[in-house]
């Protein structure tokens, strides 16, 4: 029975993974961020793209075509989570991503893939697990012409 069921810390932490990907398939750039509201989105170097709920929001808002259902029309796939503690309060979990994308114009294909290196801070108070940073690396692009307003190399 879910209801009396306790989640792990692990847990916890895969279901914010999955909360982006839910989030940002949906359009709700809003959402997004508010995952990221005490946190931060970088590049893989750790450049900072973005802190805070309105700017990370504002973020995806520009860089994230929506297409008539006001979605980007994309599926995001977070897969091969390692979750590394590194103390109490704090865990990195380096994960896969994977993009699909299909439109009127697109049939259905990967556009994207690489990895995600997130941080999560357990807060005092409420002892609950939040994004503290994100780090995203990209591996190997397909046809972006249909999901970005921006160029992305792959590495």
């Amino acid at each position: 029975m879910l209801a009396s069921a306790v989640l792990t810390d692990g847990d916890v932490i895969r279901n914010l993974l999955a909360s982006y990907c839910r989030h940002i398939d949906a359009g709700d750039f809003d959402a997004v961020g508010q995952l990221f509201a005490r946190g931060k989105v970088c590049d893989e170097s750790g450049t900072v793209l973005a802190t805070g709920a309105a700017e990370v929001a504002a973020l995806y808002g520009s860089t994230t075509r929506r297409h008539e259902d006001g979605t980007p029309m994309t599926q995001h796939l977070v897969a091969n989570t390692l979750l590394e503690p590194v103390d109490d309060d704090h865990v990195v979990a380096t994960s896969t991503y994977v993009v699909l994308q299909a439109t009127p114009d697109l049939p259905l294909q990967p556009i994207i893939t690489g990895t995600y290196v997130d941080t999560f801070v357990r807060t005092s108070g409420d002892e609950r697990w939040r994004f503290a940073e994100r780090r995203f690396g990209v591996g190997r692009v397909g046809n972006l012409s249909q999901h970005l307003t921006i160029a992305v190399e792959e590495r």
